[in-house]
Protein backbone atom coordinates (compact mmCIF):
# COMPACT_ATOMS: atom_id res chain seq x y z
CA UNK A 1 0.00 0.00 0.00
CA UNK A 2 2.83 2.36 0.85
CA UNK A 3 4.61 1.73 -2.45
CA UNK A 4 1.43 2.51 -4.39
CA UNK A 5 1.03 5.84 -2.54
CA UNK A 6 4.63 6.80 -3.20
CA UNK A 7 4.35 5.98 -6.91
CA UNK A 8 1.08 7.90 -7.17
CA UNK A 9 2.70 10.95 -5.55
CA UNK A 10 5.71 10.79 -7.89
CA UNK A 11 3.37 10.46 -10.88
CA UNK A 12 1.46 13.58 -9.80
CA UNK A 13 4.69 15.55 -9.39
CA UNK A 14 5.90 14.49 -12.83
CA UNK A 15 2.56 15.36 -14.43
CA UNK A 16 2.59 18.85 -12.91
CA UNK A 17 6.20 19.37 -14.01
CA UNK A 18 5.44 18.33 -17.58
CA UNK A 19 2.31 20.49 -17.69
CA UNK A 20 4.26 23.58 -16.56
CA UNK A 21 7.25 22.98 -18.86
CA UNK A 22 5.81 24.46 -22.09
CA UNK A 23 5.16 27.81 -20.39
CA UNK A 24 8.83 28.19 -19.44
CA UNK A 25 10.39 29.22 -22.73
CA UNK A 26 12.73 32.02 -23.75
CA UNK A 27 11.39 35.01 -25.60
CA UNK A 28 11.84 35.20 -29.33
CA UNK A 29 14.61 37.61 -30.40
CA UNK A 30 13.34 41.03 -31.45
CA UNK A 31 14.73 43.05 -34.33
CA UNK A 32 15.92 46.64 -33.95
CA UNK A 33 15.10 49.55 -36.26
CA UNK A 34 18.46 49.14 -38.00
CA UNK A 35 17.47 45.72 -39.26
CA UNK A 36 20.02 43.83 -37.17
CA UNK A 37 19.39 41.24 -34.50
CA UNK A 38 20.25 43.58 -31.64
CA UNK A 39 23.84 42.38 -31.24
CA UNK A 40 25.21 45.87 -30.59
CA UNK A 41 23.16 46.77 -27.53
CA UNK A 42 24.63 48.34 -24.43
CA UNK A 43 23.79 49.79 -21.05
CA UNK A 44 24.54 53.23 -19.71
CA UNK A 45 24.51 53.79 -15.95
CA UNK A 46 23.92 57.37 -14.89
CA UNK A 47 24.86 56.88 -11.23
CA UNK A 48 28.21 55.15 -11.69
CA UNK A 49 30.09 55.51 -8.35
CA UNK A 50 33.53 55.28 -9.96
CA UNK A 51 32.98 58.42 -11.99
CA UNK A 52 31.58 60.29 -8.98
CA UNK A 53 34.96 61.45 -7.64
CA UNK A 54 36.47 61.03 -4.22
CA UNK A 55 38.64 58.15 -5.38
CA UNK A 56 41.74 60.08 -6.38
CA UNK A 57 45.15 59.83 -4.69
CA UNK A 58 44.83 63.34 -3.18
CA UNK A 59 41.32 62.77 -1.77
CA UNK A 60 40.59 61.94 1.85
CA UNK A 61 40.93 58.29 2.78
CA UNK A 62 38.42 56.30 4.74
CA UNK A 63 39.90 54.95 7.94
CA UNK A 64 38.32 52.04 9.70
CA UNK A 65 38.50 51.78 13.47
CA UNK A 66 40.55 48.84 14.70
CA UNK A 67 38.68 45.93 16.14
CA UNK A 68 38.42 45.37 19.89
CA UNK A 69 41.40 43.95 21.72
CA UNK A 70 40.49 40.48 22.84
CA UNK A 71 42.27 38.88 25.75
CA UNK A 72 41.67 35.45 27.14
CA UNK A 73 40.13 35.01 30.54
CA UNK A 74 42.69 32.32 31.38
CA UNK A 75 46.06 33.98 31.70
CA UNK A 76 49.34 32.17 32.29
CA UNK A 77 50.91 32.69 35.70
CA UNK A 78 54.35 33.97 34.82
CA UNK A 79 55.40 34.44 38.44
CA UNK A 80 54.32 31.02 39.64
CA UNK A 81 57.70 29.93 41.08
CA UNK A 82 58.29 33.11 43.19
CA UNK A 83 54.71 32.87 44.52
CA UNK A 84 55.29 29.22 45.42
CA UNK A 85 58.50 30.07 47.28
CA UNK A 86 56.75 32.83 49.24
CA UNK A 87 53.98 30.46 50.28
CA UNK A 88 56.52 27.82 51.38
CA UNK A 89 58.53 30.35 53.46
CA UNK A 90 55.47 31.13 55.57
CA UNK A 91 55.05 27.48 56.66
Amino acid sequence: MRLITRRLAMGCVMAITLAAAPSARAQAPTTTTGGGTGGDYGYKFEDDPLSAGGFGPADATIRVRPGPVRTTLIRPRTSFVPEMLKSVENI
